[in-house]
């Protein structure tokens, strides 16, 4: 790592197509790549980071997520944008996303997992541990790391060792973390310049790129994803229709029986199931129609 390398990866314990329509509400250019069973690397294609004075990529005020902070204070460092980046991705999905970051001074990580507050580890450019060490068995316990053999793995990289620079603790990270499956293209590494990985990243056979395509792209991706994931056959197909069907036949007479009674409560409730079957039968339609009509 030379005092110019500036740099980042974005490890998604999930696979590319579900990381995809995720990926885009960020609103920055990315590649996406595989990086082993069951996870995925997201390689920022531009720099909205400091960096000498100069910034690239997208800002808050263009729609993106970190790079300039709307106050006009300038660029912020790449741990806070990638960190950004990471807790964006990871809010209301069931995986946990890792952000390496490197600048030339420092390096480290951040993890981060649903709604809960992001855990990461700093070390300085010589290898100095800058953090707590409760981090690391945090970020163990939430990666679904072995208990014992990784946390000691783990913990080694908290303790002094002046042979051991800050790529190396990067390094000696994803050593363990290939226990849990990740595995990196070729030279997609750790204290690479940002313009380095994203060549090399952009070389490789299935890297595709992640941009931003509007609300209602972004939309009918998320719903895609939904559709073909373990709650599709609950959304669209016969299982839907026969759940639509079951909240109008109990919607319809529930709101007549608290009309009746004069019911506001049963009255609402009734409204809202026959709302929901009627809505289930319109999505249901609409989505086969417009599948039907793309055929």
């Amino acid at each position: 790592m030379t005092a110019t390398s500036v740099g980042a990866l974005l490890l998604c314990r999930a696979d590319p197509e579900t990381v995809r329509p995720v990926a885009r509400l960020l609103r920055e250019s990315m590649l996406l790549l595989p990086a082993g069973e069951g996870w995925s690397v997201l390689v920022p294609e531009g720099k909205p980071w400091r960096r000498d004075g100069r910034v690239g990529g997208r800002t808050p005020a263009d729609g993106g997520v970190g790079g300039t902070p709307a106050d006009g204070s300038g660029p912020e460092p790449v741990d806070r944008v990638v960190g950004g980046w990471a807790t964006a991705l990871a809010v209301g999905s069931t995986w946990p996303v890792l952000a390496l970051w490197w600048d030339g001074d420092r390096a480290g990580y951040t993890l981060a997992s649903g709604f809960r507050r992001p855990v990461g580890y700093i070390w300085l450019a010589d290898g100095t541990p800058a953090a707590e060490d409760e981090a690391m068995r945090t970020s163990a316990l939430r990666l679904g790391l072995d208990p014992v053999t990784d946390v000691q793995a783990l913990e080694a990289l908290t303790r002094a060792d002046p042979e051991t620079d800050a790529d190396a603790r990067l390094q000696g990270l994803l050593a363990v973390l290939t226990r849990a499956g990740v595995k990196l293209p070729p030279g997609l590494s750790p204290g690479e310049p940002a313009d380095r990985l994203r060549s090399v990243a952009g070389i490789h056979p299935e890297a595709e790129q992640i941009e931003w395509a509007g609300w209602r792209d972004a939309v009918r991706e998320e719903l895609d994803a939904v559709e073909s994931g373990s709650l599709g056959p609950w959304v669209i197909g016969p299982r839907a229709r026969a759940v639509a069907t079951a909240q109008v036949a109990t919607g319809l007479p529930l709101a007549l029986w608290g009309a009746r009674r004069r019911s506001g409560g049963w009255i609402a409730a009734g409204l809202v199931l026959l709302l929901q079957g009627l809505l289930g039968f319109a999505y249901d339609r609409c989505r086969n129609a417009g599948g039907a009509a793309g055929r």
